[in-house]
């Protein structure tokens, strides 16, 4: 084992405030008077399937803004989603579609025209001029490779290539295609990327990369091109892993050669409350900011129990692409206009205020128990003995704290849900109070129509309270259970320290590293930042104890580390950079 030696680089503390625009974690704050924030997972009404278990999946993602609105597609959606603005979704059912149950869909914007492909033997494409409605068009497809997670890119030259791959042992490869001939292959595949497992850590498959013994699934290509070079991306190493992320090539041709980026994974989320950031698609919004929707994973139920997350991506000034996730799960502001998505990268700053704090629930059951649902895991859930109306669950946050948002996961325990009879809109009440005698309702969805199993819910102004309930107003099939109940604003305290003791070892096998630091007082836990260039520690975990293994780095590289530290009050920065 070698260690790693220490240089004290420099320290700064960010410190939190409810009011104007505050640095954290490198990023500039919006007011938090500012609405339009979301949280991931996104609250998306997710289709039950058809088969057992019962559960929500949709996975696979694809978004492009089309006339006017962003459309997103997804695998096992039962259709599609719009929405003006990225944050309210409305789905549209999808039956035109012959291929919508198909995996891992494909959008092109082409024309006048919104195209679709998905996974398949026998490819079928289908178009639109108005996905508002379903009614979409077969083209006569001359396309005829057998293909799994395809991907379309129209060039700025007016060319269209089409990419695909999704395999544990095949290449991922690229042809250009001819949208006015039935998108006729010109020519044959160029194969441009391999598996390389032994040289990049994060290809290899497991829950932390360990599986040495085969190889990972290099899957689903995205392109981008951004400053006249082309971003090639690809998912590895399984979709049922926290550590599901999107590396990337670089080249200056469409079908290459392309050279790996040493930053990959650049969109990478193997911590906090729910993980995951792989097979996903860089697309502008209207405003021409980037962003990156992808996979994100339960994998409970089944290992394809999967949502969609949301994540700000950027260029750096020396031609990198990265995306910011470590902080996503927290609420964030989607912006109203172009801005610089490194620096202004929309985070509330609010802080997390409930994280294992004493509870209590009307009832509960057996493995499922009230300490589960502020634990920080989408995996686990408190779930009540019943669905009846009046099951309570409730949290004491130790002493009256400033609230800007709650964040409430339904758990959907003990449903039995399909496809026919997809949607669920839970109905509940949220209470607060001082000294649990006097309570005033924060919220009132006792009569809510949408399934909104993901709900971020941002109080008009801050109050102030100590503890928190929510109530079933509505007799459910199912029980009335929580994965988490999120709550988010200032505990007006103090900051914790900054971390010390910062030790890093780099094992014999160098694609993994072993970190550790004192247990710093007051904290709720660390941000782990790392990066190949010290002075771009752009990748990230969030962990709740004061270490870390990790396999998913790349063989060749030499890394820089700094830990941060966060608790209630706000984010201590840490800028001592290991190398």
């Amino acid at each position: 084992m070698k260690n790693i030696w220490l240089i004290i680089y420099m320290k700064k503390i960010a410190f939190i405030s409810i009011f104007g625009a505050i640095i954290f974690g490198g990023c500039t704050q919006p007011s938090t008077q500012q609405q339009g924030f979301i949280a991931n997972p996104m609250n998306l009404n997710y289709r039950f399937q058809s088969d057992d278990p019962s559960r929500r999946e949709a996975a696979d993602p694809v978004c492009e803004y089309f006339k006017g609105k962003y459309y997103l597609f997804a695998s096992k959606a039962g259709g599609y989603w719009s929405s003006p603005d990225l944050k309210e979704w409305t789905h549209i059912p999808c039956k035109t579609i012959e291929t919508i149950e198909a995996y891992a869909p494909s959008i092109l914007v082409y024309g006048d025209s919104l195209y679709y492909l998905a996974s398949g033997e026998n490819p079928k494409i289908f178009k639109t001029a108005n996905p508002d409605i379903d009614k979409w068009e077969a083209v006569d497809t001359k396309f005829h490779y057998g293909h799994t997670d395809p991907a379309f890119y129209l060039d700025d030259d007016g060319r269209v290539y089409l990419y695909w791959g999704c395999s544990d042992r095949e290449p991922i490869v690229g042809v250009e295609v001819d949208p006015k001939d039935g998108f006729r292959a010109l020519g044959t595949p160029d194969t441009l990327i391999y598996h390389n497992n032994d040289k990049y850590g994060w290809e290899v498959p497991g829950a932390n990369n360990e599986e040495q013994h085969r190889t990972g699934w290099n899957e689903a290509p995205c392109m981008t091109k951004h400053n006249g070079k082309y971003y090639l991306q690809y998912a590895a190493p399984g979709t049922e892993y926290r550590i599901y992320g999107d590396g990337v090539y670089v080249s200056d041709k469409p079908l290459g050669p392309y050279t790996y980026s040493e930053h990959s994974p650049f969109c990478f989320k193997p911590g906090g409350f729910i993980g995951g950031a792989g097979h996903g698609h860089t697309f502008l919004d209207k405003y021409g900011n980037y962003w990156h929707v992808a996979t994100m994973v339960v994998s409970v139920r089944h290992k394809f129990e999967r949502r969609l997350g949301l994540f700000p991506v950027y260029f750096s000034d020396d031609g990198n692409m990265y995306a910011h996730t470590v902080w996503t799960d927290y609420p964030f502001m989607i912006p109203d206009k172009k801005t610089n998505m490194e620096k202004n990268c929309g985070y509330s700053g609010w802080n997390l205020l409930s994280y294992r704090k004493p509870v209590e629930a009307s009832s509960e059951l057996s493995g499922f128990e009230k300490k589960r649902a502020n634990d920080e895991q989408i995996e686990t859930w408190w779930s009540a003995k019943t669905g009846n109306a009046g099951e309570w669950w409730q949290v004491d946050l130790g002493k009256v704290m400033v609230i800007n948002a709650v964040h409430v996961n339904f758990a959907d325990h003990d449903f039995t849900n399909k496809a026919g009879n997809s949607y669920v809109n839970y109905q509940y009440i949220i209470e607060g109070s001082d000294d649990l005698k006097k309570w005033k309702k924060v919220t009132d969805r006792s009569k809510n129509t949408k399934d909104e199993p993901n709900a971020l819910i941002v109080l008009d102004k801050p109050e102030k309270y100590r503890y928190l309930r929510i109530t079933n107003s509505k007799e459910l099939a199912g029980k009335f259970s929580i994965s988490d109940f999120r709550v988010f604003g200032n505990g007006g305290g103090e900051l914790p320290k900054a971390v010390t003791g910062i030790n890093v070892e780099r094992n014999s096998d160098a694609r993994r590293f072993q970190l550790s630091w004192d247990k710093q007082e007051g904290a709720t836990g660390y941000i782990v930042r790392w990066g190949v260039d010290k002075t771009r520690l752009n990748n990230a975990a969030m962990v709740f104890d004061n270490q870390m293994e990790g396999g998913y780095f790349n063989r060749d590289s030499q890394y820089y580390f700094a830990v941060d530290v966060f608790n209630e009050n706000g984010v201590t920065t840490g800028e001592h950079i290991v190398n």
